[in-house]
This record gives C-alpha cells, structure tokens and sequence, in this order.
C-alpha cells in the first residue's frame, strides 16, 4: 500500500472505504485482510494527507454523545467522534459517496463540540 503511486481527487464530505489497519487496545479498526473501513473525510490537509472520522452502521440504541447519525445511499451511519485521526491518502481505497454540505459542518461542529 505505501508503494502505491496513484494520485487520488478526494475532497471534504467524501466517505470512502479506507484500510485503517489493525486495532490496538480499543481503536475501531475494519474488516478483511486490510482491516477496511467507510470512513468520512472531514478535513483535507494536501493532496497526500486528511483528517477522518470512521463510520459505523452498529448504531448504539442509548444515542451516546460519541456518535453522529445521518443517512447514506439509503443506509443510516454514524460517524464515531471518538476516533477521528490523520490518514495518508494512500489508505484511501475507494469512494462510496458524499454528504451534503450542510451534513458536513453539521458533523463537524459535532466533533468540536464533543472535544470541548
């Protein structure tokens, strides 16, 4: 993965399907070999690194303060607050979709409200 030489277009609001590798202790991890991953981009730094939040669609039934639902493709998600870090775009594997401007400050202002 870290050969990979492809350049990739890949802005705010994208949710891709990420390999984030394996957990330690309790980091949210993925799934298969690679340990992918849906993951939203929240903010992109250059063309070689960006902020993410990992998705979920385990949506706890309680609501708890670490999660952020929304829809999509049909499909309800939460993002996990908690998790949120700094990836190489070569993790990046491929996208799943967008989210609506609107849906991305909103998560955003989540995510700084629960640093707080």
């Amino acid at each position: 993965m870290n050969e990979n030489k492809r350049e990739l277009y890949f802005y705010e609001g994208q949710v891709w399907w990420s390999a984030l590798g394996k957990n330690i202790g309790y980091e949210i991890d993925g799934k298969h070999e690679l340990f992918t991953r849906p993951v939203l981009i929240l903010k992109k730094y250059s063309s070689t690194m960006c902020f993410i939040l990992p998705l979920t669609t385990k949506i706890k039934d309680e609501n708890p303060p670490y999660q952020f639902t929304f829809h999509l493709n049909g499909i309800k998600n939460a993002v996990n607050l908690t998790q949120g870090r700094t990836i190489s775009v070569k993790r990046l594997l491929q996208k799943e979709g967008n989210i609506s401007k609107k849906l991305l400050y909103e998560t955003k202002d989540k995510f700084i409200d629960y640093l707080k």
